[in-house]
């Protein structure tokens, strides 16, 4: 049987449980095989029934003393079975599973796996799992350390582990090693063969850790060997853009503030980068209010300074039009037409700002989406700048790059990932980092409380309005959701009209019409709204100095980089700002979530945490990206294993950048099995 043939193959799988497993990602035997284990259970131990007590689990082997029992209460059938093994005699039960009565048989020794409880003064083991015994026979599911894997309904653990056993024993010989010899060699790992067997099936913990580490270090060298060859590919591009002056004084003079030394050295970088010839491919992460914008601004400075046309996408229509109305006031002061470009214009508007654009008119070109479509035909587009990089897939950023020849690209993130990290999420992007916070900027007073306080809140709401201030309230979803209590920004919105009465009260959520939203949005930059209740929607780039407080409701429902985006739209002015999360979770991890945004608004250190408590999958979204999931690498754990990734990678990519050599064609092919089709789909 081949790796690459169909489930169905596998014997044991029929229609019925081949489509249960397509609905898990498994389609081939290799995916079958690269199924792996979420978790461990250690059944080796074999507690003699004498020394079962109340309270624990146990695995034993016993003989079924008497035929088992069907008896009935009310709804509930109970079978119960006494059994023995020489040092005591015990009862099991099993729960609404009455075909057993007939599956057990009297005189035969089983294996059972179940919690003991002592009922009624009789000691028990509920609904234990049960397999027959045989001494001439491994177990799969006892006896043993056991694979526990991740399920959808109508598979048993029991099954699973069956079809993952007969998969092995039918393609053992399938399994070979794509890894350098010598990289085997210098850290010391086990065939790739003998791991996959011990990563279903260790016969020891010992042999479970020297699995994994060779499986992870596949997993993440096949993915930083591709990202080096996307990244040596791009650097190779030169570029025809003739710069002859790189002076941004004109455009920090109208900025009107002196730039931290954190941003004046990720300019130098730029600048190295556009003076070297070759394609510039760098991101910049910085946290909220860092001064990203500032640098990318000066960045675009110099292209449009040299007669070129600078693209800046950012993610929704709010914050297009917000980089459009700061942009184009500050750029008309250096004589630099602004166009924006964004779906809810009028199509007049729409077909003259395409005009500009195409003739060159307009060199510093905002929008959203609407930047890539078919319809828009650049001059001389030099620098392509990505705002809030993960809000957006590989594919669009290589539609806006291909609006020109080969222009420079600039993505910024205020979501900060630790730099080890970075090289492999951005493995094709050099990666700037502005660590510092302009000079001023006030600590936000962050607070975590229950529901119980929002009288006080409100009270508080009440006091800073009086002062001129104004306030976001956060909540996780549009409409009221009877199956929950979680606050709804619509519901929400008429409550708080009826607690604030004398103050203007507004509504934002994604569901809105583009012209609906920039309306209201407009009424809280002019003041005039007071409090504006609001989802997710304004979690990036939003800017109003004069709001300062956050309240975020239902605050366990946000993850901790998304609190600390929300945080990070007050605070912005020069006045005191505040920061309340309302959560009456009694989640532990919640609850540490929360205290975690009290104790710090380092946003590194929060996004380390976040990385930590939630994993990468859901802390990057890597499918946007155009990378596979991770089938068992975890970005956070692995991070010691991470470094002999990029140290082996980087050696072998100096030495053979595409895998030419006869010693790696394996390891080519490999990558070209998992990235090929991947990458196509995704235009790279």
């Amino acid at each position: 049987m081949l790796l690459t043939d169909d489930i169905g193959n596998i014997k044991n799988i029929g229609t019925e449980r081949r489509s249960r497993l397509n609905k898990m990602g498994v389609y081939t035997v290799l995916d079958m095989l690269e199924y792996f284990p979420r978790d461990y259970e250690d059944r080796s131990v074999v507690t003699p029934v004498a020394e079962i007590t109340p309270g624990s689990t146990f695995g034993f082997v016993a003989k079924l003393d008497d035929k088992p029992t069907l008896s009935v209460r009310g709804r509930l059938k109970l079978v119960r079975a006494r059994v023995s093994d020489g040092t005591g005699q015990i009862d099991v039960i099993w729960y609404n599973q009455p075909y057993l009565k007939n599956s057990l048989q009297t005189g035969k020794n089983y294996w059972f796996f179940g919690k003991a409880a002592e009922k009624f003064g009789v000691l028990q083991v509920e609904s234990p799992e049960w397999e027959p015994y045989s001494a001439d026979k491994v177990s799969l599911s006892n006896g043993r350390i056991i694979p526990v894997y991740p399920l959808t309904q109508g598979l048993t653990q029991k099954v699973l582990r069956g079809v993952i056993k007969q998969t092995l024993d039918d393609t053992t010989q399938e399994i070979t090693d794509h890894l350098p010899a010598d990289i085997i060699k210098k850290y010391g790992f086990i065939g790739r063969r003998e791991a996959v067997k011990s990563i279903h099936f260790p016969e020891s913990d010992e042999m479970f850790f020297k699995a994994r580490q060779r499986l992870v270090f596949d997993e993440l060298f096949l993915l930083q060997m591709r990202l080096l060859q996307l990244k040596g590919n791009i650097k190779k591009k030169h570029n025809a853009f003739e710069i002859k002056n790189t002076d941004i004084s004109p455009v920090l003079d109208v900025l009107g503030f002196e730039l931290t030394a954190a941003q004046k050295k990720v300019l130098d970088e730029i600048r190295a980068d556009i003076e070297s010839g070759f394609v510039m491919n760098r991101l910049i992460q910085g946290d909220v209010g860092s001064g990203k914008t500032a640098v990318a601004l000066a960045a675009a400075y110099m292209l449009i300074s040299n007669g070129y046309q600078v693209a800046l996408m950012a993610p929704t229509d709010v914050l297009a039009s917000q980089h459009y109305e700061s942009i184009s006031r500050l750029f008309a002061k250096l004589g630099i037409r602004t166009e924006l470009l964004k779906s809810g214009m009028k199509k007049s508007e729409k077909d003259s700002a395409c005009e500009n654009i195409r003739l060159g008119l307009s060199k510093m070109i905002i929008g959203t989406h609407a930047l890539i479509q078919d319809r828009v035909e650049y001059r001389s587009l030099a620098l392509v700048i990505t705002d809030e990089q993960h809000r957006f897939g590989v594919e669009q950023r290589r539609q806006l790059e291909a609006k020109g020849e080969t222009p420079h690209v600039l993505v910024m993130t205020a979501t900060p990932i630790p730099r080890t990290l970075g090289l492999i999420l951005y493995g094709d992007l050099d990666i700037s980092t502005i660590d510092h916070l302009p000079p001023g900027r006030q600590k936000i007073d962050t607070y975590a409380v229950n529901t119980q306080y929002h009288e006080r809140l409100y009270a508080f709401i009440k006091k800073l309005a009086a002062q001129g201030r104004q306030c976001y309230m956060i909540c996780p979803m549009i409409e009221e959701n009877e199956k929950n209590d979680m606050r709804a920004a619509v519901e929400y919105t008429d409550e708080l009209k009826s607690v604030f009465p004398e103050l203007e009260v507004a509504c934002l959520h994604g569901k809105m019409k583009a012209a609906e939203k920039q309306a209201v949005m407009d009424g809280f930059y002019s003041g005039k709204t007071d409090v504006l209740v609001a989802t997710t929607v304004i979690e990036v780039g939003v800017n109003v100095p004069n709001a300062t407080i956050m309240v975020v409701e239902n605050a366990e429902r946000f993850g901790l980089s998304a609190l600390h985006q929300l945080r990070g739209r007050v605070g912005r002015g020069s006045e005191k700002s505040y920061c309340i999360l309302v959560s009456d979770s009694k989640n532990k991890l919640s609850k540490e979530r929360l205290q975690i945004m009290c104790s710090t608004d380092n946003g590194f250190e929060i996004s380390e945490k976040d990385l930590q408590l939630r994993g990468p999958g859901d802390f990057f979204g890597t499918r946007q990206h155009g990378l596979p999931e991770m089938k068992i690498a975890n970005l956070y754990k692995d991070i010691p294993v991470l470094k002999q990734v990029q140290e082996a990678a980087t050696q072998l990519y100096l030495k053979d950048p595409m895998l030419i050599l006869p010693e790696n064609r394996m390891l080519k092919q490999k990558i070209l099995d998992i990235f090929d089709k991947n990458e196509k789909n995704l235009g790279l």
